[in-house]
């Protein structure tokens, strides 16, 4: 093999890997939009609850994030990542919703989902 060869082939890997560049940071850069997760906690019997405290736990590092719900029951978290699982509940005077799940594999970037708590026993 030549030294012109050798160059050619370094020239034409590195054409290509310019091709593909942009393609891959595209891509890279969809995955890495945060998703926002909104919603309302409600009562047994579908009243909205103030004050009720809306849980939501990160499941890679187990951190927890809490939110105080508004006067119409609604809660948000924006800016979570896009490549974790999340789990969310609510608690209110005793009582708790059940836990619902966020999945990394759900590709949309807005959710909504409501809280209902039931009754304490």
């Amino acid at each position: 093999m030549t030294k012109r060869m050798v160059h050619r082939i370094a020239v034409l890997l590195v054409s290509l890997m310019m091709l593909g560049l942009p393609g891959l940071v595209s891509a890279e850069q969809k995955d890495s939009q945060p998703r926002t997760l909104t919603g309302h906690v409600l009562s047994s019997d579908n009243q909205p609850l103030q004050n009720a405290v809306v849980y939501l736990k990160n499941t890679k590092t187990l951190a927890v994030k809490t939110y105080i719900s508004e006067a119409d029951g609604s809660y948000r978290f924006p800016s979570l990542s896009p490549n974790v699982d999340y789990e969310v509940y609510a608690a209110f005077q005793g009582a708790h919703s059940d836990t619902k799940t966020l999945s990394s594999f759900d590709s949309r970037k807005q959710f909504n989902i409501s809280l209902k708590i039931h009754s304490a026993k």
